[in-house]
């Protein structure tokens, strides 16, 4: 690789740097960077004026569905969509088949990344919380964070027993990664499949009440308290209550960070009147009360990341009734264009604040190593285009399902390409 990176807008939330510079980069690491380079000979020349360098994107909740759900995705098509949507790392969600809970399958994820796509698109493993997922019997942490598990989780399912995620608190300490809980309190959300209110009654579907969120992220919250050396992280937050807790317990200097998906920040629980399926996830799009405190959220900071919950289902089994579809969709290709359309471009958030939610402070919550802009360091990079202007078509997405809810869909901001493992991606 011998690339020269003329003229982009460097934006990197590490070093607070923002300014145009070039960038050279040669095998696969930063050679030079200085504000006018001429293009050395036996080097390919990339255009950026008018574009972004930041450090490379990573998404902190996927669902490969490799192994066992291949018909869904596989860890190469979720990582050619993961690199066509700016994204140069994915986190494995655990609920495959097997579930990520033994050393084997942890490896098998975190390998079959590095053979697929080039290698330009690294994937770490979430490691179960517990056998199986089945929240009874806590996962071999030790293992599963010596195979290459960046943090803990049963997600798809709420670690349910007060008791289980004490200990999974106390055992993840160990190895200075969090647990990420799926925040529901179960006896409360069975059956349904939408937020409970008046959208649910006028519908006549059984609803997931809110509350259910609050509940178990308020019990969590306190479970922290008495474990306070652990890491705590809510995924997919979706709830003003929910954020309220979050926004208090980090005033009193609780270790605890949250995500939001783009769907939460962008659709009301409205649509779900059209009976797509695709508007169908979990937990399950909220009122504009909601909406409205995730804005919030991620404008003040209570919200750490922006991360998609991509979860991919085949058309056979999304079309069907509402109630009997699976929850989730897909989001790695719409992800960067749904932000910047709705949180740069309506000034909710600066660019720099976007890239930190989309990069910096996903590695530091994970702890894997900030992405560093200096002469020697690997370039791991998403290049974007704030004003690209494009519509998103479903059938062309990369990813091996077309679930999505945002189809047609006129978004401003997308990414242009990729740079990591000395492979580079353009779009």
């Amino acid at each position: 690789m011998k690339l020269l990176l003329k003229g982009g807008r460097l934006v990197d939330p590490a070093s607070g740097r923002d300014e145009i510079v070039d960038i050279q980069i040669l095998n696969g690491r930063i050679e030079k960077i200085a504000g006018n380079i001429s293009l050395p000979t036996g080097f390919d020349e990339i255009n950026l004026r008018g574009k972004v360098v930041a450090p490379g994107f990573i998404d902190m909740h996927v669902h490969l569905r490799e192994p066992g759900f291949e018909h869904k995705e596989t860890i190469e098509t979720g990582c050619s969509s993961a690199a066509a949507g700016g994204f140069t790392a994915v986190c494995c969600m655990p609920n495959t088949n097997p579930a990520i809970d033994e050393e084997s399958v942890a490896r098998y994820v975190h390998e079959k990344g590095k053979a697929v796509c080039g290698g330009i698109v690294d994937v770490f493993p979430i490691g179960a919380a517990t056998k199986g997922r089945q929240g009874t019997e806590l996962a071999p942490m030790a293992e599963l964070a010596q195979a290459g598990a960046v943090g803990f989780s049963d997600d798809g399912a709420p670690i349910a027993s007060a008791e289980i995620m004490r200990r999974a608190l106390e055992y993840s300490s160990m190895y200075g990664v969090p647990v990420i809980q799926h925040a529901e309190e179960p006896t409360m959300t069975q059956g349904g499949c939408m937020n409970e209110g008046v959208t649910s009654t006028r519908l006549g579907m059984l609803g997931i009440p809110p509350i259910a969120e609050e509940l178990m992220v308020a019990r969590d919250i306190i479970l922290l308290g008495y474990v306070p050396k652990a890491r705590y992280h809510v995924a997919h937050i979706s709830t003003k209550g929910a954020l309220d807790h979050v926004r208090k317990a980090k005033s009193e200097g609780m270790n605890i960070t949250c995500e939001v998906t783009p769907h939460h920040f962008t659709l009301l629980e409205e649509v779900v009147a059209s009976f797509d399926t695709n508007t169908k996830m979990n937990p399950p799009l909220r009122t504009r009360q909601d909406v409205e405190a995730m804005i919030q959220g991620l404008k003040d900071g209570t919200i750490d990341v922006i991360a998609t919950d991509h979860a991919p289902h085949t058309i056979d089994e999304k079309d069907v009734e509402y109630t009997q579809a699976p929850f989730g969709i897909v989001g790695l290709e719409t992800s960067i264009g749904l932000s910047m359309t709705e949180l740069f471009h309506k000034k909710v958030l600066t660019l720099m604040a976007l890239i930190q939610k989309l990069s910096t402070n996903p590695r530091r919550i994970l702890s894997l190593p900030t992405i560093k802009f200096a002469e020697g360091e690997w370039a791991n990079i998403t290049l974007l285009d704030p004003n690209a202007e494009w519509v998103v078509d479903t059938a062309k997405l990369h990813s091996k399902s077309k679930n999505s809810p945002f189809n047609g869909y006129r978004l401003k901001g997308k990414a242009i390409g990729i740079i990591n493992n000395g492979t580079v991606a353009l779009s």
